[in-house]
């Protein structure tokens, strides 16, 4: 079985290209700190690329950036190619089947934004939430079933 599952953070905003199918692949890449510390105290961090397919494409795209908290379930695919050198090289990719967005909302506003990576300064204000009521209903209380 290859699955594997990954917390962690975008290193760089999401790429949305397509296939010449029209298909839709978002490239993204994320750092992962491990469980442990060095002897120094300090966490070590692994870099993954992943790579997510179609709908799950526009969604990456659209709603996550670099920084923002992922959960990625997936399988590993290992690639070899030869670089401009010559060299064989060996590439380790995450394919993404899942991707759970884990970043906070601030001041209960909307984090995710409808546009392609904008800069934060171009980002639109967050609209203001109202706060949904409860409804009273009238209870008999008779069980249902």
């Amino acid at each position: 079985m290859n699955k594997v599952f990954l917390i962690g953070n975008l290193t760089r905003d999401p790429e949305l290209t397509e296939t010449s199918s029209g298909v839709s692949v978002c490239h993204f890449s994320i750092a992962v700190n491990r469980s442990y510390q060095s002897n120094n105290g300090e966490r070590e961090t692994d870099f993954f690329n992943c790579t997510a397919w179609r709908g799950l494409a526009d969604t990456v795209s659209r709603y996550v950036r670099k920084g923002s908290k992922v959960a990625v379930s997936g399988s590993v695919q290992i690639r070899n190619y030869e670089d401009n050198q010559g060299n064989r090289r060996t590439a380790v990719d995450i394919i993404a089947q899942d991707v759970e967005f884990l970043t906070t909302r601030t001041g209960g506003g909307d984090e995710f934004y409808d546009t392609p990576a904008a800069p934060a300064g171009d980002r639109p204000a967050a609209p203001a939430r109202k706060k949904p009521q409860l409804e009273s209903f009238d209870d008999d209380g008779d069980i249902p079933f």
